[in-house]
């Protein structure tokens, strides 16, 4: 396995969390499952690392079998370069999980929660307040928990999980089901672990909130992996686009799409799929038709996502059609 990656400013890091050729089956009466089909993953240390994918594509199931909840059908994982589950409890005090939620005591503070865990793992009390500030509980941890919001249960979870003073921090899917407050509290506090140092690796399907705060991406479906890298490099792959602007968007809709590009309505005017601006404003000039503004559009990491995840999609329904293992609808 690779024990080494490229950042984005050009160091070698070594790679906190590696996987190869993964694979995970359940059985059952019905047949073999595949969750999980041979899976590469490659996490630099340091910084915030997206793992996305739809749904039901295997990011949960990845998840328990690095952390050991689960056993691998085949493939090899480590943690800080050392093999997992094999060599597990040598690593596990080096890491936070949130992947489940946590048990609370309704009827306690959050803070009393934080120093009954603390105390149970032999930390110091100077830890419950590092970690409530790092959250951003600072004046709520003295108020009971059943009293918190979602988003501030969320927080207090991944404040227990700071209470071993981790390097690297797992968080399953952790805006699900907030308000858009409770995803901005938890995107702010995922951001500022980033920045700490602290190496983050992000389960999530929420692609816009996700493009905010990771600094590179690994992209699944299916099981499978289908693009990693940073995540300005992952913008900048497949077509680029611009926004056209006419007076008759009608015609310049007809006169683009004879030239063969792809063109589409928007509420503004037509995106146009061109990375040559140049040859956009000649085709219409031509045609006597002027523009008015033309704009680059920048690709998102939702757009990519789609793209990457409907292509799998198709493929994977002729690979489910040749080999009968009903691979569609991996757990999550």
């Amino acid at each position: 396995m690779a024990r080494h990656a490229t950042t984005g400013g050009g160091t070698v890091t070594d790679l906190v969390i590696e996987a190869a050729g993964l694979r995970k089956e359940f059985r059952g009466r019905r047949g073999v499952r595949v969750a999980v089909e041979n899976l590469d993953l490659a996490v630099p240390g340091g910084g915030v690392h997206g793992f996305l994918g739809p749904n039901g594509s295997g990011k949960t199931t990845t998840i328990r079998m690095l952390l050991g909840l689960a056993r691998a059908t085949r493939g090899e994982m480590r943690l800080f370069g050392q093999p997992v589950p094999e060599s597990l409890p040598a690593v596990i005090d080096r890491v936070g999980a949130v992947v489940e939620s946590p048990k609370f005591s309704p009827h306690f503070t959050g803070r009393q929660n934080l120093l009954l865990l603390s105390r149970s793992i032999g930390a110091p009390d100077t830890r419950v307040d590092a970690a409530i500030e790092t959250v951003g509980l600072t004046g709520r941890d003295g108020d009971r928990f059943k009293s918190y919001s979602l988003g501030m249960k969320q927080r207090l979870a991944i404040a227990a999980t700071l209470l071993k003073d981790p390097q690297l921090l797992i968080l399953d899917e952790p805006t699900n089901g907030l308000d858009p407050a409770g995803i901005r509290e938890i995107r702010d506090t995922i951001r500022d672990l980033g920045e700490r140092g602290v190496t983050v690796l992000l389960s999530s399907h929420i692609l816009a909130e996700v493009q905010q705060v990771c600094t590179s991406a690994t992209i699944i479906g299916n099981g499978r992996l289908l693009a990693s890298g940073r995540v300005e490099d992952l913008l900048d792959t497949g077509a680029a686009a611009h926004a056209v602007e006419v007076a008759d968007p009608d015609t310049a809709t007809r006169v683009l799409s004879g030239a063969g590009l792809t063109v589409a309505a928007t509420p503004t005017g037509l995106r146009v799929e061109s990375d040559d601006p140049a040859a956009i404003t000649r085709i219409l000039g031509e045609a006597g038709v002027w523009l008015s503004a033309l704009t680059p559009l920048r690709r998102d990491l939702e757009s990519v996502f789609l793209e990457l995840t409907a292509a799998d999609t198709l493929g994977h329904e002729h690979l489910d059609g040749a080999d009968g293992l009903g691979r569609k609808g991996g757990a999550a």
